[in-house]
């Protein structure tokens, strides 16, 4: 085992790439505490960008006497910009192009922020050299492309593509031709709830993409993607411009895991955040990422015109009531706006008349924020992620946030979702609908259609709450049938379902997986706080996927612990199997497959 510290920021560090001959790592810096600064961004003075890390002596079949890994670059992001799931390196060789790219997606951590994604030829990797920055889908926005949340490119002969995670789309799909890098081209948009993916019936209509690979099987071209509440789904993009529906996964009824380990019977929670193919592409195996050990049980509003039971979960990234000492969230809300840095000033509790004084003991100051904003005109300002506005309703000293969807975000009624990430406060931030949000304030119309603005001033004192908590462990993996995407096993760590492991231990989901590039039955897990993870495929009969499981053959977490973001494998010179895995608190951790 190799280790390269890159930082000592913790949570600093995102994806892990490997160049095709595997000499050359590359990692994410998903952006340093002031990302969103004044800072003038560049190579002095970088928000965020990539780290390039010469890896050629952990191959056994090394010259002796090489140096040992080291950092050789780095490409840093334009300002308020920041690399962090779609971090790849692709050999493409058209009739414009010919060597390696590094594939980047850009996010923003300011208003200087950038979307998009950018690509650099990386065949010299001490030379990196800009083949095209911050490309992509212009709508809504008119100028800047939208963020994009992952990137996978692909070699498919005469030509070259890119696949990105569009955020700010319900057309999340978009197909980008790289034949010449220098010159993306937009070539077709989908949106795969169009193929009816969601699962209604047991709430899970947050369908979203989030992560996606492309791989050449028996010919063609299949796309392997996955739809968070939607499942993991295949497209045929032999024709990128037109493509297939293949067919998707079902999340079973009752949650297999939470069942198997607890003998509790709740429905899933989605979750689809990553997923490959195995080498001999007869399975696939995917991740399900869940930093929410404990989902929220009945929300309701306990006083007012209103009173009942509405829908709500568990913002990703911020904590779940049952972190307070009564597991229960409870008390009367305040609205705060949008709470974006750049938003009106969101106020103390003390400073609103009389809120202070309705509070009863036990009970939490409450901040209620919107969505966004999106479609707002009486808002201008850049919509940020929720994490941001749980960190100024933090610094403004508020107990916890009640998120509430904006009016474009409500497509599904009755199905709460108010986004994910860029949490940095232990802070307890809960999401509902926008028409749970009408009632609390009793804002008329209740129900959509709704308009803007809404006559709500700040520092309004809403109904009462209460919001209670049921533990359902973390987030897990799932082994699939890839012929019949039929659900074969399922696997956690043990203590990701052991409610004493809920609080105190780090994030205990699982975040990516690596297949073994040599070894069918082989996968590497990035398991957060968990550490790294060897799992097998074993099957009682081979000829019968139906008798296939997946069982923990290995792993590492370091005596003083991890936080495991991105997993890669290959094949060094000497033969064998490398796993490389990123550290978000420390840098690039090296293995070899025994």
């Amino acid at each position: 085992m190799d280790v390269v510290d890159l930082t000592d920021t913790p949570d600093l560090i995102a994806d892990v790439s490997v160049s095709p001959d595997g000499n050359t790592a590359f990692l994410a810096n998903w952006g340093e505490p002031d990302c969103a600064g004044p800072e003038t961004g560049g190579q002095t003075s970088p928000d965020a960008g990539v780290y390039i890390v010469d890896i050629t002596s952990v191959d056994q079949a090394a010259p002796a006497g090489g140096s040992e890994p080291k950092q050789v670059g780095f490409i840093p992001s334009h300002q308020d910009t920041r690399p962090g799931e779609g971090l790849q390196v692709v050999k493409v060789t058209t009739s414009n192009f010919s060597g390696d790219v590094l594939v980047v997606n850009n996010e923003s951590c300011g208003k200087n922020g950038k979307g998009g994604v950018s690509l650099y030829d990386v065949t010299d990797p001490l030379n990196p050299k800009k083949l095209s920055e911050n490309f992509g889908d212009h709508e809504p926005r008119s100028s800047d492309s939208n963020e994009i949340h992952s990137a996978f490119a692909w070699d498919a002969g005469d030509n070259a593509y890119v696949v990105v995670a569009d955020n700010e789309e319900s057309t999340d799909v978009d197909i980008l031709d790289i034949t010449n890098p220098h010159r993306p081209r937009l070539i077709a948009e989908y949106d795969l709830n169009d193929f009816d993916v969601q699962q209604p019936e047991l709430g899970l209509t947050d369908s979203f993409l989030h992560d996606m690979v492309v791989k050449e099987i028996n010919g063609q071209f299949i796309m392997l993607l996955s739809y968070w509440d939607g499942g993991y789904v295949l497209l045929n993009v032999d024709d990128p411009a037109n493509a297939v529906f293949v067919g998707d996964s079902e999340f079973a009824a009752v949650d297999p895991e939470l069942l198997e380990s607890l003998g509790v019977s709740l429905t899933p929670e989605g979750n689809a955040h990553q997923a490959e193919f195995t080498a001999d592409n007869r399975f696939i195996i995917s991740t399900d990422e869940d930093f929410a050990p404990y989902r929220t049980d009945d929300f309701t509003i306990t006083s007012g015109a209103h009173q009942g039971a509405y829908p709500s979960v568990v913002v990703s990234g911020g904590q779940p009531p049952a972190i307070l000492e009564d597991l229960t969230l409870n008390g009367p809300v305040a609205y705060g706006g949008y709470g974006c840095p750049d938003s009106t000033a969101i106020p103390t509790p003390a400073s609103i008349p009389g809120y202070m004084e309705s509070l009863q003991p036990g009970e939490e100051a409450t901040l209620v924020l919107q969505r966004g904003p999106v479609g707002d005109p009486s808002a201008t300002e850049a919509a940020c992620f929720p994490g941001e506005k749980a960190h100024e309703a933090a610094l403004a000293g508020w107990d916890a946030v009640l998120f509430v969807n904006h009016h474009s975000g409500e497509a599904v009624p009755g199905e709460p979702f108010c986004g994910s990430g860029a949490f940095v406060d232990e802070i307890v931030a809960v999401c509902t609908t926008h028409a749970a949000f009408h009632r609390l304030f009793e804002l008329a119309p209740l129900d959509a259609p709704w308009t803007y603005p809404e006559n709500l001033a700040i520092g309004t004192i809403g109904a009462d709450i209460e919001v209670g908590s049921v533990f359902d462990g973390w987030g897990y993996v799932h082994l699939l049938d890839a012929n019949t995407l039929e659900e074969l096993d399922t696997y956690a760590i043990p203590e990701a379902h052991d409610p004493a492991f809920a609080f105190g231990f780090g994030d205990l989901s699982v975040h990516e997986v690596a297949v073994d590039p040599q070894d069918p039955s082989l996968a590497y897990l990035s398991y957060y706080s968990g550490g790294l993870r060897a799992v097998q495929i074993q099957c009682s009969n081979p000829a019968d996927t139906a008798t296939c499981e997946l069982m923990e053959v290995g792993g590492y977490l370091d005596p003083e612990g991890n936080d495991f973001w991105g997993v890669e494998t290959f094949v060094g010179e000497d033969g064998m199997t490398y796993v490389l895995a990123s550290d978000r608190d420390s840098g690039l951790w090296i293995f070899r497959d025994p």
